[in-house]
């Protein structure tokens, strides 16, 4: 049996008083969008607007957005031997999240050889266990041009109008480049992270120095380059960087090296345990590189994290991926095993559950007492919650840059930063005068805003009903891909799929071969349309509603796992994920595309 030796009233307590204090009546909508003096820097500073002519044509396929949701699927139709395939994205080139993300220190959470995709396909081999950003996009623009994804791709254009044409069977698409055509098929992929967002914090127009959000990040103005080049413009510079999480623990220490005083505005601190980041061996990966050998990848990761839902406690896994993540599920079976079977009540096993969180957080906050020199700073950068409340980071410099004498962790106590003025950003009273304010305030996500909201316009189905107006109540799909009245449309998302988001592309690997499935299926059965049956889609949103899984809960420190701390409401519980897992909804979706059945859609 596993004893503890913490005292688990007193962290429960701890937890509560941290959650509570960061509460705030407007939730979500503390946060704005890109406008007023910040609207140019929703433009995109890192490649030319190329002029063209607009487009009137018809294709096969048509898909909205560049990112790894995009090219998945557009490589897949290929290999189905479809050819005729557009991707459309507001960027200068493929890469979505990554195309935008080019700051210092940018890198993927998650293992390379399970976020990244296509791997096998391209013959590519990460050079890192966890690649940098620009190594990620630069795979993107491969996965473009082996499937010949370029060919028709439109770059810095985005849909304004989408609606279903009934009597030519085909998709209407009018963009901001004047483009006009129609497309049999559509694909949205607009991704969780696409549409940056800033803290509605007072003042925010005033300040009189320079200022930018992360994800555009101004290398005329730090001097350097996405590629790693030193940002030798900081180096009289006194910059605010507003943020601590995932974003701010990967540039905070690429920060800290170039700028003369770096302040760190902290709310809520990150959970940092070790990344242990490597490069990869050849002959090593040679050995791994069998056949298949992605798909084993990405199943046994995936089977790992999930473990304690899709498997019998006592059941050994392999762990190819041995990364952060499956450490975290590693430890929680090793508790659970722990347990005698005749012991193991739901009541049991939740207790035991808690007390492997509780410790392994307790390590993690031990680790920032052993890392961080002053007391005071160390104990700031604790954190009190449960380690799945806010996504887990992993870094090997980020505490270390607050032993650096120029680096000031600026705790707000949970209140955040109070206001700015023209001279800078006052915390608890206090002014900060600088000469940068960086942003890392992160995106619009997919757990907190409707699909219209992010993608910026509103399909429009059968009849002329826009999407918001089927979705008013709530999101409502089949298996988060086909929208009844909505014919021909398929998404790719999180909501109401497999909801996986410790490593979000393995979502998009399996919609995309569904998605190749269904549209080589009405092609070759001379079918016009394909269609969620009205029941089917009921049915499935009422199996969410009735049993599906949260991604956050409401007692956890808010954030946008879990609506910012606003309990789930009618809306919100719609975007569940499927309730037994994401594994079980993968061999679900392959057991239904091999059954060739087609259950629940209707072609016509």
């Amino acid at each position: 049996m596993t004893t503890t030796t913490f005292d688990k009233e007193a962290i429960v307590r701890k937890y509560a008083y941290e959650r509570d204090k960061r509460l705030r009546p407007d939730g979500p909508d503390q946060y704005v969008r890109l406008t007023g003096r910040f609207a140019h820097y929703a433009q995109d500073p890192y490649m030319p607007i190329v002029e063209r002519e607009p487009v009137t044509d018809d294709v096969t396929f048509a898909f909205i957005g560049g990112g790894f949701a995009g090219l998945l699927v557009g490589a897949r139709l290929k290999q189905a031997g479809i050819e005729s395939v557009r991707i459309i994205d507001k960027a200068g080139d493929f890469g979505g999240t990554w195309y935008w993300n080019r700051y210092p220190g940018a890198m993927c959470d998650t293992a390379s050889l399970v976020y990244m995709p296509l791997l096998e396909e391209t013959d590519y081999m990460p050079t890192e266990k966890y690649a940098h950003g620009p190594e990620i996009l630069d795979h993107c623009r491969r996965i473009g041009k082996q499937f010949d994804l370029y060919t028709n791709a439109l770059f810095h254009t985005q849909v304004t109008d989408l609606w279903w044409d009934e009597e030519r069977r085909r998709w209407r698409i009018r963009t901001n480049r004047g483009d006009d055509f129609t497309a049999r098929f559509v694909g949205m992929g607009t991704g969780p992270l696409q549409v940056p967002k800033l803290p509605g914090i007072p003042g925010i127009e005033d300040f009189a120095g320079h200022s930018f959000h992360t994800s555009r990040w101004d290398y005329a103005y730090t001097g350097g380059s996405p590629e790693g080049s030193p940002m030798d413009r900081l180096a009289d510079k006194t910059v605010a960087i507003i943020g601590t999480g995932a974003t701010a623990v990967q540039c905070v220490p690429e920060l800290a090296r170039a700028c003369k005083e770096l302040y760190v505005f902290q709310r809520t601190p990150s959970s940092v345990d070790v990344r242990g980041n490597h490069p990869l061996d050849p002959a090593w990966f040679a050995k791994v590189a069998s056949p298949g050998w992605q798909q084993r990848w990405l199943d046994n990761f995936t089977a790992n994290w999930e473990a304690l839902a899709g498997v019998a406690v006592d059941e050994e896994l392999d762990d190819l991926v041995q990364d952060g993540w499956t450490d975290l599920a590693r430890r929680l079976r090793a508790i659970m095993r722990s347990i005698p079977p005749q012991e193991r009540s739901v009541e049991r096993m939740m207790e035991a559950f808690e007390d492997a969180d509780i410790a392994k957080m307790e390590e993690i906050r031990s680790r920032v007492g052993e890392i961080v020199s002053d007391p005071r700073t160390a104990e700031s950068l604790k954190p009190w919650y449960r380690q799945l409340c806010k996504r887990p980071c992993f870094h090997d410099e980020y505490l270390q840059a607050f032993n650096f004498p120029n680096v000031h962790l600026i705790d707000t106590d949970g209140k955040g930063v109070e206001r700015i003025t023209e001279r800078g950003v006052v915390a608890a009273g206090t002014l900060y005068e600088v000469d940068c304010i960086i942003y890392a305030s992160g995106f619009f996500v997919e757990f907190g805003t409707g699909l219209p909201e992010r993608a910026g316009y509103d399909p429009r189905g059968r009849g002329g009903t826009p999407l918001s107006a089927h979705w008013a109540d709530g999101m409502r799909t089949l298996h988060g891909i086909y929208v009844h009245g909505f014919p021909n449309l398929f998404l790719v998302q999180l909501g109401q799929g497999a909801a996986l988001a410790s490593n979000v592309p393995h979502n998009y690997v399996e919609s995309s071969k569904t998605i190749a499935h269904v549209v080589r299926h009405a092609l070759t059965g001379g079918f016009d349309v394909v269609e969620a049956t009205a029941q089917a889609e009921e049915a499935w949103v009422d199996l969410l509603v009735t049993h599906g899984r949260a991604f956050g809960s409401e007692d956890c420190t808010p954030g946008y796992y879990n609506n910012e701390g606003r309990p789930a409401g009618p809306k919100e519980r719609r975007n569940f994920g499927y309730p037994f897992g994401a594994m079980a909804f993968f061999r679900l979706m392959e057991d239904w595309r091999r059954s060739g059945s087609f259950d629940g859609l209707q072609f016509g």
